[in-house]
């Protein structure tokens, strides 16, 4: 249908968009001589050095850990120490803890008794120091705040020394069934066993930095690590039926592990499949046949920023070598019978693929092994090592939902080694620049594991119910982690969402991996802040991102555009023989008053009609007729015309006038489809750039060869767009679906299902 035509066309457009596109020098911190304004190190970066050397003892009797431990600390920085700062983080389960006594509770929340008993629980938790003395044996002074600690010197520790001194410490491991915790033990009562998963075990040091000076900040559960890097050596005793896995290499294999064991362990380097070093028989009867003697395990590693393991007699333990940068990484999983068969047949090809999407995406994997550990209900990380959920029934059936959710804690777990492990950000700070970036290069793993693998987070369009809530209730992604609104979706499914839109549409994949892979490499072993990404990335890319940080990662704004009008037009051709007769068309074709539709029938004669000689020179004149005057001006306008200029005013061209309006206030690229009468269809990517001349409403003229029978905006759902009800022309409403009574829902997972239904 025809609209209105025209000749000429002038759209001006003033606003205030410029606010969203102000660039963010104001909002990051300087550049300077340890963090360039490319975003990379600058040319007198430094960091700390911590080395430990430590001998641990597990009590499976008492569920007690013993530790003394040697600390070598290097000064790198260009700052005299007068004192150093310690992480004792077992002290959040104090019972004096600030995150017991920050927690908001209300008597609703008291539902039955068993939330009184959680309440009423008693742990007698956290770090008990015994001493801590130099390396000749004389005490230190010290003082501990709550989950920190304070060791003063009794002389500064000067720009590039070192210090070494000792801590014998203990504490009770906690129960992760009753009192939760990232690590822990998980007691089985049918055979009577426990499974150790620890972490945060020992007093470890803060980071010192160009940034935050010392990084103190308390540990309230929720902001995660920050830590050095250094050298670990560590003596584990456990009881002699135990496996143990940990970070780093076992340096005593020989003597602790028995013959089949070694030889399954070697065959392993050099599988492309899963080796079993003990099998689920033998370690039911490790299970049953309790020992009574003690094995010491040795590890080392190197250049990492922490060290976690897990210790049971029911672990089944499997290998695998994979070959990444040249080097072989031994990939391995270790479990109880509790997790099989999904822990035999996934969990370490899930450690194999990881390693190598993750390292095609961020950095080659540079550590001598990778290791998945089964427990229940949780999901840590750790360098080389995470500890995962994901465990089927007792008749070893699983639903869907369990199996999908063992492959993401897994592959998300593995990721951390990457983020925060080797690019070792400020957990304590900045949940985002681990959780989100490995959030996201999780998904990229997941597609790359499954064909349309049902990921949580992030496609845009699975943000979309989050960004368009109540703001009361968000956050900005730039905000520090104890202070974070809705974490799961802040920390981890926002900024994964976002870095996706830069990948698939804003910047492109081959820019965006790129420019990514660039801020991987840049800070591997070594402390980035938000900045540096930022920065980095608009180095890598030639990308101004600055309106894009600011609205994602400053702003709790939501995408929410609409195409508020589409006006079509068609070039006035001024050739009388087209123009009248579009005129007669357009003129028959419009919407009738009804008052004219009825009055052609009454009165039966008008005046005119009874009396011919009212009728004037207008009246008898037909308006859509072509005359000889009309031809010879029509000529004559040609003349003034060149070729070209005639050529397109008879080119049938077609013209849209888009209206668009930022209703959620972030700025967005606009994708728009476009399908014609003949059934094609075209897209047309508009960059975000176009919303600086306007604050609100921006337009857009398009000019076609073809009629448009509809219009669609962000027809891919890759703008994380909150309502899309208003993105079509002509309207399209998106149908809601309801269900009106509530399904009985069968305590049974569809494996279970089949089985009944085959008589099993």
């Amino acid at each position: 249908m025809k609209y209105s035509t025209f000749f000429l066309f002038i759209i001006p457009f003033i606003g205030l968009g410029q606010s969203k596109f102000a660039q963010l020098d104001q909002e990051l911190p300087t550049p300077n001589e340890y963090r360039n304004a490319a975003g990379a190190p600058g040319h007198n970066y430094y960091q700390q050095k911590a080395d430990y050397k430590i001998n641990i003892e597990i009590i499976d009797e008492t569920q007690m850990l013993k530790g003394f431990e040697t600390i070598t600390y290097t000064n790198n920085s260009p700052d005299q120490l007068n004192y150093l700062w310690l992480q004792l983080d077992q002290n959040i389960y104090n019972q004096d803890a600030d995150s017991k006594l920050i927690d908001i509770e209300k008597m609703e929340n008291f539902k039955n008794i068993g939330d009184v008993k959680k309440k009423l629980f008693y742990y007698d938790g956290g770090f008990k120091i015994d001493e801590i003395t130099n390396t000749s044996g004389q005490k230190m002074s010290y003082f501990i705040n709550k989950t920190m600690m304070r060791i003063d010197l009794s002389k500064p520790l000067k720009a590039h020394e070192s210090i070494s001194f000792n801590i014998k410490w203990w504490y009770n491991i906690n129960d992760r069934m009753a009192v939760g915790g990232r690590s822990g033990y998980e007691y089985f009562e049918k055979d009577k066993n426990y499974l150790y998963t620890i972490a945060q075990w020992f007093p470890r040091m803060c980071v010192y930095n160009d940034v935050t000076g010392w990084q103190h900040k308390q540990f309230l559960g929720r902001g995660e690590f920050t830590l050095p890097f250094g050298d670990y050596e560590v003596n584990i005793t456990v009881p002699s039926d135990h496996i143990v896995g940990a970070t780093g290499t076992l340096q005593n294999a020989e003597q602790i592990l028995n013959e089949k064991q070694k030889n399954r362990l070697k065959l392993a380097y050099r599988s492309n499949t899963p080796i079993i070093i003990v099998n689920q028989d033998e370690a039911i009867k490790a299970e049953n046949h309790r020992a009574t003697t003690k094995k010491t395990w040795t590890f080392k590693a190197m250049n990492v920023r922490d060290f976690a393991f897990a210790s049971s007699r029911k672990f089944i333990w499997d290998a695998q070598g994979v070959v990444i940068g040249g080097k072989t990484i031994l990939a391995m999983s270790y479990y109880p019978k509790e997790g099989n068969p999904l822990w035999e047949k996934y969990s370490t090809k899930l450690v194999v693929h990881t390693l190598k999407t993750y390292s095609k995406y961020t950095v080659d994997y540079p550590y001598p092994v990778a290791i998945s550990v089964h427990a229940k209900w949780i999901g840590m990380e750790y360098p080389m090592i995470c500890f995962n959920g994901g465990r089927p029934e007792e008749d070893g059936t699983y639903s869907e939902d369990t199996k999908y959710g063992m492959w993401g804690v897994i592959i998300h777990e593995v990721g951390h080694n990457f983020f925060p492990m080797i690019i070792n950000s400020d957990e304590r700070q900045w949940s985002w620049m681990d959780e989100g970036l490995n959030t996201f290069v999780q998904y990229l793993t997941e597609q790359e594991w499954e064909r349309g693998y049902p990921s949580r987070r992030g496609p845009a369009y699975l943000i979309a119910d989050y960004m368009r809530g109540d703001k009361s209730g968000l956050s900005p992604i730039m905000t520090n982690s104890e202070s974070i609104l809705q974490f799961g979706n802040n920390a981890y499914g926002k900024p994964a969402t976002a870095l996706n839109i830069l990948r698939e549409t804003v910047m492109g994949r081959e820019l965006f991996d790129y420019a990514f892979k660039t801020y991987c490499e840049r800070w591997k072993f070594k402390h980035p802040t938000p900045a540096d990404f930022f920065r980095s990335m608009e180095d890598a890319s030639a990308v101004d991102l600055d309106w894009f940080w600011r609205g994602w990662f400053f702003t709790t704004d939501n995408v929410d555009i609409s195409l508020e009008k589409v006006r079509y037009f068609q070039l006035n051709t001024n050739n009388p023989e087209i123009e009248k007769a579009v005129k007669k068309e357009m003129n028959e074709s419009k919407d009738q008053f009804i008052g004219d539709t009825r009055n052609k029938l009454t009165p039966e004669k008008t005046a005119n009609e009874k009396d011919s000689s009212l009728d004037d020179f207008y009246k008898k004149r037909n308006i859509y007729e072509v005359d000889a005057l009309d031809r010879i001006e029509y000529e004559e306008f040609k003349k003034n015309l060149k070729p070209e200029e005639l050529n397109l005013l008879n080119s049938d061209k077609h013209f849209y006038e888009l209206s668009f309006k930022n209703i959620g206030g972030l700025v967005s690229p606009l994708i728009i489809h476009l399908t014609f009468m003949d059934s094609t269809t075209q897209v047309i990517r508009i960059p975000a750039e176009i919303w600086v001349q306007g604050h609100e409403i921006v337009s857009k003229v398009l000019i076609l060869d073809k009629e448009l029978i509809a219009i669609r905006l962000d027809p891919f759902l890759e703008t994380a767009d909150t309502d899309l009800n208003n993105n079509s022309w002509p309207v399209q409403l998106e149908p809601t679906r309801f269900q009106l009574f509530q399904q009985k829902q069968l305590n049974e997972n569809p494996m279970q299902r089949q089985l009944r239904m085959e008589g099993k």
